[in-house]
């Protein structure tokens, strides 16, 4: 056989492997592959590319940790891997895996704080995520962190947590009392989270609470008792735990500041951390000649003009409660 022949044969050989070596390298990268789902893995700060391609082939996110490794530096993105965890769901390709880590699309995961927490239960919560690291060591009053879910990263610091919270109250106060009905009995932003605490306690029908803070911004005009009995729920507990009781006669007669129907006026502090539409509801109270109301047996409230149109109300919830 010509050796001109034999070498030209051998060549379109050697082109038709190497085409084939490429067409299944490209696969194997740009080729979407099920995985067992949602695989994660935490990359370290200064962890190097083979150690990121021998843990994404360990959580069976990729197959070929080499393979992996020579993309990302024919790429230029072993230079720009960000730490972080990251979170992969199926069906994933190597280059998204790649792309994803280098474009540093790391996952956050959320925790609530629930609207009229005590500021210690709200503490207990975050103390409680294990995702997050190290202590609390930030001073935090009642009322100072606003109930909302916030995102953050695994090993993000408590604090940081907390301080988001502390903003966000500080923008929803802030927020609020610049939007505030004028000639209202409240002098600062400090007494208008303190009215938003006693409305958040009082209600969680967000149709009623402009109401509810009417009633209590007209007794506070006619210098009247507020005679809230969440007020007295803290003064015993002082935002510790539950009372987990109804309040009786002697509970009524307990001499605290928070004990509004022995002192005029607005407890010292809040009582709960208040909600945006529990600050909205202080700052613009219904328009209304409500002094009273009682729970209606259907999860809301009975409102009323006079204490004698009151006590019907109380005796008709007190008939639904038999």
């Amino acid at each position: 056989m010509n050796k001109k022949i034999m070498i030209r044969k051998l060549l379109i050989v050697v082109i038709a492997c190497a085409m084939l070596a490429g067409w299944q390298i490209r696969d194997m990268i740009y080729r979407q592959r099920e995985i067992n789902t949602p695989a994660n893995i935490i990359i370290n700060k200064g962890e190097t590319t083979a150690a990121v391609a021998n843990d994404l082939y360990a959580s069976g996110i990729i197959t070929r940790p080499l393979l992996f490794r020579l993309m990302a530096r024919i790429s230029g993105m072993d230079k720009s891997l960000k730490a972080g965890e990251y979170i992969f769901e199926s069906p994933v390709s190597m280059y998204e895996v790649i792309k994803k880590i280098a474009n540093g699309d790391v996952s956050y995961r959320k925790i609530t704080l629930p609207e009229g927490l005590t500021t210690k239960q709200m503490l207990d919560l975050i103390n409680n995520e294990n995702m997050l690291s190290g202590e609390i060591t930030l001073d935090v009053k009642e009322g100072e962190l606003l109930p909302e879910t916030y995102s953050f990263m695994r090993g993000d610091s408590k604090n940081s947590l907390v301080l988001q919270a502390k903003l966000a109250m500080l923008e929803a106060i802030n927020r609020a009392w610049d939007k505030r009905q004028e000639n209202l009995p409240i002098k600062n932003k400090k007494q208008l989270l303190i009215l938003a605490s006693i409305i958040e306690k009082e209600t969680a029908i967000d149709s009623e609470r402009a109401l509810v803070a009417s009633v209590f911004v007209n007794r506070l005009v006619k210098g009247m008792r507020l005679q809230t009995d969440p007020t007295v729920i803290y003064a015993i507990t002082q935002g510790k735990t539950e009372l987990n009781r109804n309040l009786n006669r002697k509970d009524l007669a307990i001499d605290s500041p928070y004990n509004t129907y022995k002192y005029y006026g607005l407890p010292p502090m809040p009582i709960c951390n208040p909600g945006k539409a529990s600050l909205d509801a202080a700052a613009n109270p219904e328009d209304s000649d409500f002094l009273f109301f009682v729970a209606d047996g259907k999860g809301g409230h009975n409102f009323a003009t006079s204490l004698k149109q009151h006590n019907n109300n109380v005796r008709s919830w007190k008939k639904q409660k038999k």
